[in-house]
């Protein structure tokens, strides 16, 4: 990256005013570069003098003009400018820029793509919904999360499976097998009593008439749910697969949470905290004693029925995930994990193992608006908004761009009204017709060669500013997936829209001027792959007509 290029640069400044006596020798930790606020400041700036000023025992402003005598010459550096009381600014040549047309090309729709991972074997585990109804607008929020993290990781030079661990273990499977009978008894004729803490969704009675039509009246005075747990949670989970695939999101592994008590591994785990000395029996129950590790207050992880509470299996998962050799863990989980998250990672920490490549990514609850009025949509299937139905209405790529459009930990509102408005209000909207603006102009000039076009041409202001939006693909990709913050793509890909669109406004495209016409088609393709790039990291079509 050039951003890293100029740090280089920076590095190489100081050794120089060392070597010539100009400058007292001391260590340097960061040389942070970064972008100015102001365009008008420079492509890059450092506040290296100012950070550095008392090691080196002098004004920053007199120390920036020593740094910036000793800058080495280099092919991309054009106005070097000290500001205020020290930031040393650098604007990039236009030449170059116009030359980093051919390197993006080059590098195709691999644009972005950097080696900040080195191949470290990762796991991105999301959605991991119970199988117990469909899946919700928060799952979806989840999803496009988890699926962008894991594009975004990709890019960055990971190694990563997607991963969704199945709850198909513990009471909430009890209830939900039993409510599924309850409504097959009712389907028979036969009178219920229906817990009002049973799900109440209209699909339990789908299941039912299901489990109705494979074995008719065979079941009616049975109290055994097996055959009705078995089924509801193959149907739903079939169901869950299908929304995720209409967004997009398909898992490397489907891990279940019923295997960790099939393999003893939830049981072993309860036995090595014991022997440690975390765990302790009282009331019936056994407790965790969080209290010796950071936490609050002990807590229970195995009930006086005999049940475990979910921290136990997660921090058995959580063993299983290490075990299996992932260096990098990531969790993409709801808010209301929050709690629960940091005793998991305490019961690592209490069997001996490292919790450092552990991350959390919590994402904030979503209510869905239409015209500023909170959306309650159908009922038939649960008492919830559904993915399918945000998804039936808003379409996927929508969905998955107002999704990732706020930082995570953010609540958000999904305005339904924006998201199916065809207009240049709508964000996704915008950035699409963008991508398929420069299809429609390439189309236009199908006996133009444009590929033999001439880049030293591009230099006009709007064309250099687009080139510098290409440019930075590739740091956006850096800091998204050094803070696990996927909003930073869409926020990313409007500016490069924008961008495009000025660039359109003050530059003709297609003029009587060949060489110039041949040239600003071949910047106009480069921006359309990156604009590509940029949407594929977040999960969402390119298309070349709107």
């Amino acid at each position: 990256m050039i951003r890293d290029d100029i740090a280089t640069l920076f590095r190489q400044a100081l050794e120089a005013a060392w070597a010539a006596g100009d400058l007292p020798h001391f260590a340097v930790s960061d040389l942070a570069v970064e972008h100015p606020r102001q365009a008008d400041h420079g492509d890059y700036a450092t506040t290296l003098a100012l950070k550095y000023q008392k090691d080196a025992a002098m004004k920053p402003r007199a120390l920036a003009e020593v740094i910036v005598r000793h800058l080495p010459p280099a092919p991309f550096v054009g106005r070097v400018e000290i500001a205020g009381p020290g930031f040393i600014n650098i604007a990039l040549a236009d030449a170059w820029l116009a030359r980093q047309v051919e390197t993006i090309r080059a590098a195709g729709d691999a644009w972005g793509a950097i080696d900040l991972g080195h191949g470290l074997q990762t796991q991105v585990e999301f959605v991991s919904s119970n199988p117990t109804g469909p899946l919700t607008v928060g799952h979806g929020r989840g999803a496009a999360i988890g699926d962008t993290l894991a594009h975004l990781l990709t890019a960055a030079g990971y190694d990563v499976t997607r991963e969704y661990y199945f709850n198909n273990a513990g009471r909430q499977m009890t209830v939900l097998g039993d409510s599924v009978r309850l409504r097959y008894r009712e389907l028979l004729g036969q009178p219920i009593d229906f817990p009002a803490d049973y799900y109440q969704g209209g699909y339990i009675i789908d299941i039912a008439q299901v489990v109705l039509d494979e074995h008719g009246d065979s079941l009616a005075d049975t109290a055994d749910i097996t055959i009705f747990k078995d089924t509801a949670e193959r149907l739903i989970f079939a169901e869950i697969q299908v929304t995720l695939a209409r967004l997009g999101v398909v898992f490397d592994v489907y891990y279940n949470e019923d295997d960790l008590y099939k393999t003893g591994k939830v049981q072993t785990t309860l036995e090595a905290l014991r022997e440690r000395g975390h765990v302790y029996d009282k009331d019936g129950a056994v407790w965790f004693r969080t209290t010796d590790l950071g936490g609050d207050e002990d807590r229970v992880v195995v009930k006086g029925t005999g049940e475990p509470t979910y921290r136990l299996p997660d921090i058995a998962y959580h063993v299983d995930k290490l075990e299996r050799g992932f260096g990098y863990i990531i969790d993409v989980l709801g808010a209301d994990h929050i709690a629960a998250f940091p005793d998991v990672m305490r019961g690592l920490q209490a069997l001996g193992y490292p919790t450092d490549g552990i991350r959390l990514v919590l994402n904030q609850f979503i209510t869905v608006l239409r015209d500023g009025q909170v959306v309650k949509m159908s009922t038939r299937r649960a008492n919830f908004v559904t993915l399918d139905e945000l998804i039936d209405e808003a379409g996927p790529d929508a969905v998955r761009y107002f999704m990732l459009a706020r930082a995570t930990e953010s609540h958000m509102e999904f305005d339904l009204s924006l998201a199916v408005e065809q207009s240049e209000r709508n964000p996704v909207y915008y950035v699409q017709y963008a991508h398929a603006r420069i299809a429609s102009i390439l189309r236009k000039a199908p006996d133009i060669d444009w590929r033999t076009g001439d880049v030293s041409l591009l230099a006009h202001p709007s064309e250099l500013a687009l080139i510098r939006q290409l440019l930075r693909l590739p740091e956006v990709v850096e800091k998204a997936a050094l803070e696990l913050a996927p909003h930073y793509v869409p926020y990313y890909a409007q500016e490069l829209a924008t961008t495009f669109h000025l660039f359109y406004r003050d530059c003709r495209v297609l003029s009587d001027d060949e060489a110039l016409t041949k040239a600003r088609l071949k910047l106009a393709a480069t921006a359309q792959i990156v604009l590509a790039r940029a949407l594929n990291l977040m999960g969402l079509s390119a298309p070349d007509s709107m």
